[in-house]
């Protein structure tokens, strides 16, 4: 079965930079979109970031647009989110997620992916 693996998560001071990294396992692993979710305590899971793994679009959440950025690896199966001019309230727990079939539906809705890493705590202090 895949899994998927996030890592990069830490602390740093706003204003600051981190990269998150997902890899998925599995030999014949393939995927139709992934995406970035992040949860703060108390709050539900919002969208942060998505793309096409054929590289048709990629979408961002307006409160990270201009400052978050994310990519592929394709031969490594690794999908990467760019995080730069962190603010306190970004602090979360990010999560990887993976859709592995086809569908209309918008890709930067969580209940539309199937396969979701453990997350990473990212803590932004002032």
């Amino acid at each position: 079965q895949v899994q998927l693996v996030e890592s990069g998560g830490g602390l740093v001071q706003a204003g600051g930079s981190l990269r998150l990294s997902c890899l998925a396992s599995g030999r014949t692993y393939s995927t139709y979109a992934m995406g970035w979710f992040r949860q703060a305590p108390g709050k539900e899971r919002e969208f942060v970031a998505a793309m096409y793994w054929s590289g048709g679009g990629t979408y961002y959440a307006d409160s990270v647009k201009g400052r978050f950025a994310i990519s592929r690896d394709g031969a490594k199966k690794t999908v990467c989110l760019q995080m730069s001019s962190l603010k306190p309230e970004d602090t979360a727990v990010y999560y990887c997620a993976s859709r592995t079939r086809t569908a209309a539906a918008p890709i930067t809705r969580a209940g539309e992916y199937n396969l979701w890493g453990q997350g990473t705590q990212v803590t932004v202090s002032s």
